[in-house]
């Protein structure tokens, strides 16, 4: 499992911002050819993220191209998936066509290319009604899926919410997929982003709640926000010993016969220290990704 927690997205038809992305401390940064690009500077853009992704860095680069029925997704595809691009974010994808055909292009491309078949993540963007009720095949459709995302605010559109402060109206529809990416094997999910950039306790709370519910990392759509976003998905250095005395403490319970212990007034059994092995595993691919080289 990677470690992903923070993906920041910048406009791929501005040269500076997405040369700034790469040096923001995000775990991957996702140069936009949707929504963040203007329809007269799609076409031109794609040779900008190509170029963006041959220079060195510190992190993932991902390209969100534009969705499969439009007229630019095509082109998207076959100019940006060269040597150096990590994956694709694949926006509205609503049936299982749209997943085996983006799957069915990125091997003829990878294999065309010279690349590693199957070394392009795909993410699939999960933003409308008809995605959501097909996400339980989706997610079995192409191992190439890791995991996904939910977008809040093209499925608020859809469904005609209000997308409140509270966000108590996307609880259910959060929780869906997450469910849902767990029963299919798959990695935890990414959560939407916030859009409303003067409210910072907002997003931190929206950052957490995700967390709570079983996201792994969540979208970010300004510098300010990879630093609450990292944060809230990295364990603290009181989660990380804690975890580390339950296992030890269970490990010497093992050896005396027992798979139930207390600890510091705790019950412990398997399940908590399974929590506790994520935990100690999330800290350490973490640590490692820190280091040079």
């Amino acid at each position: 499992m990677t470690v992903l927690r923070s993906f920041l997205f910048a406009p791929a038809n501005h040269a500076r911002r997405t040369e700034k992305a790469f040096t923001l401390g995000a775990d991957a940064v996702i140069l936009d050819l949707e929504d963040a690009c203007a329809v007269s500077e799609k076409v031109a853009s794609r040779a900008k993220v190509v170029l963006a992704m041959r220079q060195p860095r510190s992190c993932l680069g991902y390209v969100r191209v534009n969705p499969l029925p439009t007229v630019f997704s095509y082109g998207d595809f076959c100019e940006t998936v060269q040597p150096g691009l990590d994956g694709v974010i694949l926006p509205k994808v609503e049936y299982l066509g749209d997943l085996s055909t983006a799957d069915w292009l990125l091997t003829q491309l990878e294999r065309e290319r010279g690349m590693t078949q199957g070394s392009i993540d795909l993410i699939p963007i999960i933003e409308t009604a008809k995605g959501m009720t097909n996400l339980h095949k989706l997610l079995r459709e192409t191992p190439r899926v890791k995991r996904v995302s939910f977008g809040a605010g093209d499925f608020t559109l859809d469904l005609g919410l209000t997308w409140s402060r509270n966000e108590e109206e996307l609880l259910a529809h959060r929780s869906h997929v997450v469910l849902q990416s767990r029963a299919a094997g798959l990695e935890p999910p990414l959560d939407t982003v916030w859009v409303d950039l003067k409210d910072a306790e907002g997003f931190s709370l929206s950052t957490h709640k995700a967390r709570d519910l079983g996201f792994q990392g969540k979208l970010c759509i300004y510098p300010d926000q990879i630093d609450v976003v990292n944060r809230a998905f990295t364990p603290t250095a009181a989660q990380v010993a804690r975890a580390q005395r339950i296992l030890d403490a269970f490990s010497e319970a093992e050896k005396n016969g027992s798979s139930s212990i207390q600890l510091d007034g705790q019950f412990i059994d398997y399940p908590i220290v399974a929590v506790a092995q994520r935990v100690l595993m999330i800290h350490s691919k973490i640590a490692a990704a820190r280091k040079p080289g």
